[in-house]
């Protein structure tokens, strides 16, 4: 069930930005550097930072568009053209395939790890977590698409 749950939020974040292609840069609203692209990053670095990093201890593979340097690189560094889009779209899809490989690989929904934020977190607890950061991040790409192109409702 959860992981259903997830398939679904990520298929609406797929769907909120489809058939967008330079728009995908469009920023939200001053100051802000939030933007579609911008969020498809954040997410391809949430889902390598909690699956790959954390639960499987690959510490090898922290985030790959923000850095301590830039910790919203995500976002404030997204980049118009179809060479940034299409990395963001791979590098998303990579960590989602990953993703859904542990989870369908793991014994049960309590394996767990530490993380050095949160403390020891479940499988259960990132799966819900994920659940709630693409949640709260359609609610804004809801918003942006609408400004883009009066695009309501996907």
């Amino acid at each position: 069930m959860l992981a259903g749950f997830l398939a679904d939020q990520r298929a609406t974040l797929v769907l909120k930005c489809a058939g967008l292609d330079e728009g995908l840069t469009h920023r939200s609203v001053e100051p802000s550097t939030l933007s579609l692209l911008g969020l498809v990053r954040h997410m391809a670095d949430m889902e390598r930072h909690w699956f790959r990093e954390v639960l499987a201890g690959q510490q090898d593979a922290g985030p790959l568009f923000s850095s301590p340097d830039s910790p919203d690189g995500d976002f404030d560094d997204a980049a118009a053209g179809p060479a940034a889009v299409t990395e963001a779209w791979d590098a998303w899809r990579a960590a989602v395939d990953f993703s859904d490989r542990f989870t369908a690989e793991a014994p049960d929904l309590d394996v767990s790890a530490q993380d050095a934020w949160r403390g020891k977190v479940s499988l259960r607890w990132v799966l819900i977590h994920m659940i709630e950061e693409y949640a709260r991040h359609n609610g804004h790409a809801d918003l942006i698409r609408e400004r883009i192109d009066g695009t309501r409702g996907l």
